[in-house]
């Protein structure tokens, strides 16, 4: 924020994985953020994820290109109304490689096919558990873009839920990449702070646009 004596800087939490403050300017947020709308209305829409167990997940979700539910991909919305899965838009994946590069290097980037965006939205109470992204059949890096408030981001190790683990706050605008040696690590997120997005946004709560390279 403005008010900080010191800007932020970026950090590499653990091998492969980069977290860079302020990715997205404001106009950027602004227009994800309208498309994040757009996305979410129905068919195929922001919906409450169902565990095999019986339980629900707290963030809400919807998915471009390939449709996410516990533990696969489909075509469609096969745990909601049925719809076909919204297309994968051009452009996500093009912000997806330009974010790897950032991130980790050019040679990163090796012009991955991102396919898939997963976007969660977070009220004031809403968390996620420890878990891998491990349903892909590739092992392209994984894209983690912030809007609205700000949240406590978990990103542990590749052998067990537990510690070691690093939180990393992460405000909107901010971008996480893991992949390489941290491609398969467990993350989470156990804390939303309710109030904390910048007024101008518009947007109460949090909005998380993952985008992966799904190899099917």
């Amino acid at each position: 924020m403005d008010a900080e004596l010191f800007p932020r800087a970026r950090a590499e939490i653990a091998p492969g994985a980069v977290h860079v403050p302020d990715w997205l300017d404001a106009r950027e947020q602004r227009e994800l953020l309208a498309a994040c709308r757009e996305w979410a209305g129905p068919p195929a829409g922001l919906r409450t994820v169902r565990t095999p167990g019986g339980g629900t997940m707290t963030a809400r979700q919807v998915c471009l290109g390939w449709h996410w539910y516990p533990y696969g991909y489909a075509r469609t919305v096969v745990d909601g109304d049925g719809a076909p899965v919204k297309p994968f838009p051009a452009h996500l994946g093009a912000l997806a490689r330009r974010a790897v590069a950032d991130a980790l290097g050019a040679g990163a980037a090796r012009e991955a096919a991102y396919d898939i965006a997963l976007v969660n939205f977070y009220d004031g109470d809403a968390r996620m558990g420890m878990h891998r992204d491990s349903d892909e059949k590739a092992d392209a890096p994984v894209v983690s873009l912030s809007l609205g408030d700000t949240c406590v981001f978990r990103f542990g190790n590749t052998e067990t839920r537990t510690r070691p683990w690093t939180d990393v706050e992460l405000r909107s605008g901010d971008l996480f990449v893991f992949g390489g040696p941290s491609r398969f690590a467990h993350h989470g997120v156990p804390r939303v702070l309710p109030g904390t997005a910048p007024p101008e946004l518009g947007l109460v709560g949090r909005l998380n646009i993952t985008l992966r390279v799904s190899g099917l």
